[in-house]
């Protein structure tokens, strides 16, 4: 399955309701994507990244971080810093920073049509 196929999938299993998914096992779901990388679309473990930014806090940064610097250059540029910054300032906007709800409102209109190119 393409990793573009396997965000479309993760996306239908979870939707939107970041209080009803599990931090824990999105957590996983990313170390076992850093552990073995799929090559190919980086958009399952950005979607991944996406999900953890959504129901995590400023402890989940150096997953989101690892992520972000540790595979390669193309997974780097698909993880957005705006997601970290925003964790490490407790979601409070800047002028750096975007709000934690507008990036979350910007995901969610992102991906909630969201299908993988066959």
């Amino acid at each position: 399955m393409t990793n573009e196929k396997r965000a479309e999938e993760l996306i239908k299993k979870y939707g939107f309701s970041f209080h009803s998914i599990s931090k824990n096992e999105i957590r996983n779901l990313i170390e076992q994507e850093i552990q073995n990388f799929q090559e190919g679309s980086s958009e399952y473990i950005r979607v991944l990244c996406g999900y953890l930014f959504c129901i995590g806090d400023i402890t989940d940064v150096p997953l989101l971080e690892k992520a972000k610097y540790s595979i390669n250059m193309d997974v780097g540029c698909m993880i957005d810093k705006e997601w970290i910054d925003s964790l490490k300032n407790s979601g409070i906007e800047s002028e750096f920073v975007n709000s934690r709800n507008y990036i979350i409102e910007n995901f969610i209109s992102y991906y909630k049509n969201f299908e993988a190119d066959e």
